[in-house]
């Protein structure tokens, strides 16, 4: 079979006929309807079949490759198959000459695929293949007669079957046709043309012979056409011969339309909507989402609103196709128009519709809002209420553009001579300067959005306010937060780019982009700043700073104010000459960072380290979170609460100013804060006051603020310093002050990180008490080096200082008890003396000795006195 040449069974030749039989209609290819299959088999080798329909209809063939009607159209037309001969003849030429190709290979015969799919009326479908396919190939004869059977024609349905589409299906077309209607077959194969891609658009199309039922839907005379709409029904009153018009009026946006919901459509769908729309907006949604149901529920209550203004309301279940328009969370709005190629994403509330309704209004006619303008004094002002504001700097004088116009303007009257009419004519043009005013219209596009996100947005011509900023090159948008400005880099043209900067600032604690005028402003009014120098176009530039944002917000709680700056002059001030680079002010000194920029966490622990924040001579000022995070680091922290507008808080913080030095050698950090919230949390009522906290214990000071002595005097006695039942640490100043004030005093020195100290240290922490009972001071203090001072080389060890005479203990450590009585023989004995004590009260003992005998030595004997002569 096709492998070898073989003898025709019938000697006579006839000469190959390529296109045996001719198209009916040629101007279409329709599909073969289904037929009854109980036939008399005269008629079916005579080709007299009189097509009627059944419900036990087999499946009709159709083209190998799906057409549409106009490329069917085409294909027909450019193609014309001529043939006089009946229809017997042609199945018969076909027959017979179909079983040898061109080359003399056997083919299997149009019969054989006859008798394989048992069909009865094939012609027209058959020489439908014949103008498209390839008789020679039988694999692909084969494989399309086997699609041809299995392929569905229009789906026959029942009243019962009528009633379950109309509630389930959303788009429904039924054809209602007479059985015995000889015109029904030509009017069903028009409709199959175009079935597949009704159901692109979603469409179910079905065919229904009960007279009943076209007589209920107003068909007393079948055929007729009747669209199903959610259950709401409309007939066709058109051509049913042309599928063309029949596709176009199932599909036409209108007719889809419900009036009381919002349209659901699919891809097909909202390509057609989309081209023929002026104001479309588009709710994209999926079944798998909560929300969306919810939001839906909202915007349904403008969809008679959005109508009336001109705006049709669509929705669409199609995630692929939302993520094209930059929709990647469900669910979304976008707004299209006819003469834009973009669409705009809806940015707001999705739960509020008026805010959609008017988002939907401004979109369709955005000149209708314009943003403020405001110059002078009334925008200071604004500036310094406002919270968030944009502001847009533009002047047509300054502006770029306008003076390379400007250039041009004058040399053109120069060389021309040009009338002075035409001189003001051509100034006159600079007010519509392409650059501003084409800034401004895609500005105004956003204005309702900043709105709604709480930012002001006002533009303005007054040069002389944005000088004050160091803003010189216009246009230029920027953006203050609490005074704060930070200048826009982006393209100004790009509206979407903008209204996203704009809400990063509003929503996220970004670094500031400032000028010169704004950093000499900062480092005067902030007492920790941090600058960041960078330049354009540098990559690692970039790296870095992605980093710094990362920490920004840990600046932020140290009271760190992080800001960027592109000003390579100024850079070179401090010393700059490679870039990116840190600087660090305190109080306007400036500290250039050394290390690496690349390791974010290296430069937050060099921001915050204590001896780069310390100040010379001035008590530090913190916040609230701030001076959580010193009570859980600092055992002794001295905080001084004031208020800003108090008279006489200026005169105490400067004589708190001279002890703050003194303070930190004993150990104690000293701080300021300004916060009545901060101070009601500790039940401190009044300001001004100094509270010591040891160990987050606070005790209040009661004494006069401005006696400065007084007052280190009472943060350093031990009354206030000793803490009950803990062991107290301490430094070099303060064990130096315990050792003159105390007569007994024990010390335990040990090692930071240390295991072993660690567990020395729980268990001396429960004699503690009974130390007290004894009336022995017990401290600690972590420095080995000011241990080996007093003969300590191995730590964790105990000294007992009696009245400055140390003592070391020899036992273990471990057995506090052991410990303890050690402690209390010494409290009520001599001192421990060690050998060098020994040696030295021998030397002296000796050299009194020796002293004695030399003086005995060296004493001369009293002389006898002689009598005289007369006392004789």
């Amino acid at each position: 079979m096709g492998g070898k040449s073989a003898k025709p069974k019938i000697p006579s030749y006839e000469p190959y006929q390529c296109c045996p039989a001719k198209v009916a209609r040629g101007t279409k290819l329709a599909k073969a309807t289904k037929v009854s299959p109980v036939i008399k088999e005269k008629d079916r080798v005579h080709g007299n079949v009189k097509g009627r329909f059944s419900k036990t209809e087999t499946s009709a063939l159709k083209p190998i490759n799906k057409l549409t009607p106009k490329e069917s159209k085409k294909m027909a037309t450019s193609s014309p198959i001529k043939s006089t001969s009946s229809p017997t003849t042609e199945v018969k030429q076909s027959h017979s000459k179909a079983k040898r190709g061109f080359f003399g290979s056997e083919i299997l015969s149009i019969e054989k695929y006859r008798r394989f799919l048992n069909l009865n009326n094939i012609q027209s479908d058959l020489n439908s293949y014949l103008t498209i396919g390839n008789l020679l190939d039988e694999a692909e004869v084969l494989d399309w007669m086997v699609k041809q059977k299995t392929d569905e024609s229009i789906e026959e349905i029942d009243r019962e079957t009528l009633m379950k589409y109309i509630d389930t299906k959303e788009f429904l077309a039924v054809i209602f046709y007479k059985e015995e209607d000889p015109e029904s077959p030509r009017v069903l194969r028009h409709v199959e043309l175009i079935d597949d891609e009704a159901a692109e658009y979603g469409i179910k199309i079905v065919r229904m012979k009960d007279r009943l039922m076209a007589k209920k839907y107003g068909y007393r005379n079948p055929p007729g056409i009747t669209y199903f709409r959610k259950g709401k029904s409309t007939n066709y009153d058109g051509d049913i011969d042309d599928e063309e018009e029949i596709l176009d009026w199932l599909t036409d946006p209108n007719n889809m339309e419900l009036t009381d919901h919002i349209e659901r459509i699919n891809k097909k769908m909202f390509h057609k909507i989309r081209q023929s729309t002026d104001y479309l907006a588009v709710f994209f949604y999926s079944t798998d989402c909560k929300q969306c149901s919810r939001v839906l529920a909202e915007i349904e209550h403008i969809d008679d609103e959005a109508d009336s203004a001109g705006i049709k309301f669509v929705k669409i279940d199609d995630k692929e196709l939302a993520k094209h328009y930059g929709v990647f969370a469900l669910p979304g709005i976008l707004f299209f128009k006819l003469t834009s190629k973009e669409p705009v994403i809806f940015a707001g509330d999705l739960y509020d519709e008026e805010q959609i309704l008017q988002w939907l209004m401004t979109q369709k006619d955005p000149s209708g809002e314009a943003i403020e303008v405001l110059d002078g004094e009334e925008l200071l002002n604004l500036i310094r209420e406002s919270e968030s504001l944009a502001v847009y700097f533009w002047n047509r004088t300054l502006c770029d553009m306008c003076q390379a116009k400007m250039h041009r303007k004058q040399t053109r009257h120069k060389e021309h001579r040009i009338n002075e009419h035409e001189t003001t004519e051509d100034v006159d043009d600079l007010d519509n300067c392409e650059q501003c005013t084409g800034i401004l219209e895609e500005l105004e596009n956003i204005d309702d959005d900043c709105d709604r996100h709480g930012i002001t947005f006002i533009k303005t011509q007054d040069h002389k306010v944005a000088e004050d900023y160091g803003v010189t090159d216009f246009p230029v948008l920027v953006y203050f937060e609490n005074q704060i400005p930070n200048v826009f880099e982006g393209d100004l043209a790009v509206e979407e780019e903008v209204l996203q900067w704009l809400i990063t600032q509003k929503t996220e604690d970004r670094i500031e982009l400032i000028t010169r005028v704004m950093l000499e402003a900062f480092v005067e009014e902030t007492q920790y700043l941090a600058v960041y120098f960078y330049k354009q176009n540098c990559h690692i530039c970039d790296e870095i700073l992605e980093g710094l944002e990362r920490v920004d917000d840990e600046c932020d709680v140290f009271g760190i104010h992080l800001v960027k700056i592109q000003d390579p002059q100024l850079a070179k001030r401090y010393s700059i000459k490679t870039f990116p680079a840190l600087v660090y002010f305190r109080n306007g000194n400036p500290l250039l960072f050394e290390g690496d920029l690349q390791n974010e966490e290296s430069v937050l622990e060099w921001l915050i380290d204590d001896e780069n924040r310390e100040l010379a001579d001035e008590i530090e000022s913190v916040n609230e979170r701030m001076l959580e995070r010193l009570l859980d680091e600092s055992p002794f922290l001295a905080v001084f609460f004031y208020d800003e507008d108090c008279a006489e808080c200026d005169e105490i913080m400067e004589a708190l100013e001279k002890i703050d030095g003194e303070a930190d050698l004993f150990g104690i950090d000293f701080v300021k804060i300004s916060s009545t919230e901060t101070a009601e949390k500790y039940n401190i009522m009044n300001v001004p006051s100094l509270v010591y906290f040891r160990k987050r214990t606070p005790l209040i000071y009661d004494g006069d603020l401005t006696q400065e002595d007084k007052i280190l005097q009472w943060l350093t006695s031990q009354d206030v310093f000793e803490i009950k039942n803990e062991i107290e640490e301490v430094n070099k100043k303060m064990l130096d002050k315990l050792l003159d004030e105390n007569e007994f005093l024990a010390v335990f020195f040990y090692e930071y990180n240390n295991t072993e100290s660690e567990k020395v240290h729980e268990k001396l922490e429960t004699i503690d008490g009974e130390t007290d009972n004894l009336d022995i001071t017990f401290v600690k203090m972590a420095d080995p080096r000011y241990a080996r001072k007093w003969g300590v080389t191995k730590l964790p060890a105990i000294v007992y200082f009696r009245k400055r005479f140390p003592s070391i203990y020899r036992g273990d450590l471990h057995k506090e008890n052991e410990v303890l009585e050690w402690l209390r023989k010494n409290r009520y004995r001599q001192p421990e003396l060690n050998i060098y004590m020994y040696i030295l009260i021998a030397t002296t003992v000796v050299f009194a000795m020796y002293t004695g005998f030399l003086l005995s030595c060296f004493r001369s004997e009293p002389s006898t006195t002689t009598p005289h002569p007369k006392q004789a």
